[in-house]
């Protein structure tokens, strides 16, 4: 979990076409609640509620952010919606992150068409969303949250913050075809699930063996969810660490 003075939230938006918000909640999940404020889980568990007007800019970057795209009628609903209710909980933990996917599936099946991950700009069809909170698995989770940003010298994460570890950023020519080996390194560390340490090593699904080296501060301005107050840190190949010995 992050400190007092690295507090992370996670927020999620899900558009949806409700006609007024009895409308959601006659359609929620058996035992969930809805209040002014607060989503409620049948156990007890509350993440904070705020419905959202509609505006005419957000299909267009949901759809330009599909890591899984919405089916054909998800899509039509995320066009004409009329209200985005937005999910907020502090993160920077497994159960957390946890709790937001479960969250956000009593949403999608009380008729919300996809959900958007405001930490990691990414965004999910309603029906993936389901199956990824139905798996509940760290690989689900790391799927939902982490999004993989690829230029030309570097591949980087954006979202582990939500699982309370800092982004990864690694050389674009180690991160391995269609950045399989960053990918697989991330499935790894939410197995794991405990902070990243300079000096750890892991090994790549491919057989390669990565050092954390250095942490840097986020590039993100702080107040951004997509900020990483944990900063990121740079994986780098040990033969190259050998190599500069």
């Amino acid at each position: 979990m992050a400190t007092a003075q690295e507090r992370i939230e996670i927020a999620i938006r899900i558009p949806g076409d409700w006609e007024s918000p009895a409308d959601l909640v006659r359609k929620l999940p058996s035992g969930f609640r809805l209040t002014p404020e607060k989503l409620v889980f049948p156990d007890g568990r509350e993440i904070a509620f705020v419905p959202l007007d509609a505006d005419d800019q957000f299909a267009g970057i949901f759809r330009l952010s599909n890591r899984v795209p919405p089916t054909d009628d998800e899509m039509a609903i995320i066009n004409r919606f009329t209200v985005n209710i937005c999910l907020v909980m502090e993160g920077g933990s497994i159960e957390a992150a946890r709790t937001m996917l479960e969250g956000g599936a009593a949403i999608v099946q009380g008729g919300g068409a996809g959900v958007f991950v405001d930490n990691s700009a990414m965004s999910h069809g309603g029906q993936a969303w389901l199956e990824m909170a139905s798996d509940g698995g760290s690989d689900a989770m790391s799927f939902a949250f982490v999004n993989i940003v690829k230029n030309e010298k570097d591949v980087s994460t954006l979202g582990m913050h939500v699982m309370g570890m800092a982004d990864m950023l690694m050389e674009t020519t180690h991160a391995g075809k269609d950045t399989d080996t960053i990918i697989g390194i991330v499935r790894k560390l939410c197995q794991q699930g405990k902070p990243i340490r300079i000096g750890d090593e892991i090994i790549g699904e491919d057989g390669q063996r990565f050092q954390a080296e250095t942490r840097k501060p986020s590039k993100i301005h702080t107040g951004n969810p997509m900020h990483n107050p944990l900063g990121r840190v740079k994986w780098v190949n040990v033969k190259d660490i050998a190599e500069r010995n």
